[in-house]
């Protein structure tokens, strides 16, 4: 019998497709689920006929392969992983590669690909985005870790991958050890932000416009034409004009508490490990917290007063406004992502390729869109772009969108119709604006009562200082300044 290209553990939806879509491009995969019962479902039902070889125990799944071997989970992240790279070490041989293509929280990959190697194989840890459809048809893949095992996986991934208009694949080397995950990381982190600021454009259409479930599917398709084109705003569409069974919207019966799965939370820790002001994300994430307070909510609208939502002005002009309101916070989300994984790129010493990432992101993962090539030019222009609110397409834009995107805001805000992702998107655009914030009140506190020093504008930076505020205090300070 002829050898596998590929080993895949975990048949579960986004196994299974990865395994078909595999098949489909000419590999040859061999498959291992814990549940032994699904391998044969799978390859009798969906993988019957076609080059895809049942496997009963790990030994039998290793022996199938070809050399190097390549074994590929699709499990469960956290224990499961490690439970099954513990299996896979005695059975595999010197550059055999393990790749993990589930959520794996980047601090793991780092942990794991250092255990891999000490054995002398190769690990990589894989971004893959698209869900079940990107899965079988071309998801996004970000693959990190052990260097040496690109050349022998890159034929399949960038196979199986998305491709873009020229027919780039969505899939290329991010970087050492957990640089994938944290490029992975930090993707859904960005989609927690675009779903939020979509979400906030519906709320508004709806509490402020008084616009029907209909008119809105109307609003995001049109506005998926131009520069919010993108896979979101798509589907957003669609779903606001499914109906139910009696005929009316669906999305209106779906009760209003948001679920996670840590994704984004962690791209919000990260960001406070770098201190990195991520602040659109981080509202993401909090107000599906919020949202899941469902009960508390409900009582405290019976106690808790606010303004009376009204609204007199042109409804077409202001969806207008509301579209560049929702194009400019999505650009502030976009350059606090990018800064983020600036920050871990030289944390960590991964050298992250910025405009190849966003690349990567332009078909196959949830986050695809026109913008994601905006970006890739900002990147060709400057590879060493800081911010790109500085780069000059994206200044414009923010400039031409600046004043709907206040106006938005404002009347959110005097309507008391909450807005967590435009107002710390324009926040933090007006904070990172500014140059003298007033820290400087800050820090004399912090020195105040707790002497820990502060340097002075009229002085080489470096320099700290300590004042006796009460002038009963003393002199000493404390030895930690962190800026």
């Amino acid at each position: 019998m002829s050898k596998a290209d590929l080993g895949l553990i975990g048949l579960a939806v986004m196994g299974e497709n990865l395994a078909l879509n595999m098949e489909s491009k000419g590999f040859t995969v061999a498959v291992y689920n814990r549940t032994v019962e699904r391998v044969t479902d799978f390859v009798e039902g969906r993988g019957k006929g076609k080059n895809i070889i049942g496997t009963y125990s790990l030994e039998e799944l290793v022996a199938s392969l070809k050399r190097p071997r390549k074994v590929m989970l699709m499990v469960k992240a956290g224990k499961p992983v490690d439970d099954f790279i513990e299996k896979l070490i005695p059975l595999l041989e010197e550059g055999d590669i393990i790749i993990d293509g589930g959520n794996s929280h980047f601090p793991d990959t780092i942990r794991r690909t250092k255990l891999v190697e000490g054995h002398g194989l190769l690990y990589v840890g894989t971004g893959v985005s698209g869900g079940e459809e990107g899965a079988l048809h071309g998801p996004s893949l970000m693959p990190g870790g052990s260097p040496a095992a690109w050349p022998h996986i890159q034929p399949i991934f960038q196979a199986i991958a998305a491709k873009v208009e020229d027919g780039s694949p969505c899939a290329d080397w991010v970087g050492p050890d957990g640089a994938g995950h944290f490029v992975k990381m930090v993707h859904n982190g960005i989609e927690y932000g675009d779903m939020q600021l979509i979400c906030e454009a519906y709320h508004l259409m709806k509490e402020l416009l008084g616009l029907g479930a209909d008119e809105m599917a109307e609003v995001f398709a049109e506005w998926n034409k131009g520069e919010l084109d993108s896979y979101l705003i798509e589907i957003t569409s669609h779903i606001l004009a499914f109906k139910d069974e009696d005929g009316s919207p669906l999305v209106e019966k779906i009760l209003d508490t948001a679920g996670q799965k840590g994704t984004g939370k962690w791209t919000a820790i990260a960001a406070l490990d770098e201190g990195i002001p991520l602040t659109l994300i981080a509202e993401a994430v909090f107000a599906r917290c919020l949202s899941a307070l469902k009960d508390e909510r409900v009582a405290a609208a019976q106690v808790l007063t606010g303004p009376q939502v009204k609204f007199e002005g042109d409804k077409q002009a202001f969806v207008e406004d509301i579209r560049r309101a929702l194009y400019a916070s999505k650009i502030v989300s976009y350059a606090q992502g990018y800064a983020l994984m600036r920050a871990a790129s030289e944390t960590y010493g991964w050298n992250l390729n910025y405009g190849g990432i966003a690349l990567l992101w332009r078909g196959g993962c949830i986050i695809r869109s026109v913008f994601l090539g905006e970006i890739k030019k900002a990147f060709d222009r400057d590879p060493g772009l800081t911010n790109l609110l500085l780069d000059p397409f994206f200044k414009e834009q923010i400039a031409a969108c600046q004043e709907s995107w206040r106006r938005v805001c404002a009347t959110a805000l005097a309507n008391g119709i909450p807005v967590p992702a435009f107002a710390s998107a324009l926040t933090y655009y007006d904070g990172y604006r500014n140059p003298r914030l007033p820290a400087n009140l800050l820090q004399a506190q912090r020195d105040y009562f707790g002497a820990h020093t502060y340097e002075r504008i009229d002085r080489p930076r470096g320099e700290f200082f300590h004042t006796n505020w009460t002038g009963t205090g003393g002199s000493t300070s404390a030895t930690t300044y962190n800026v």
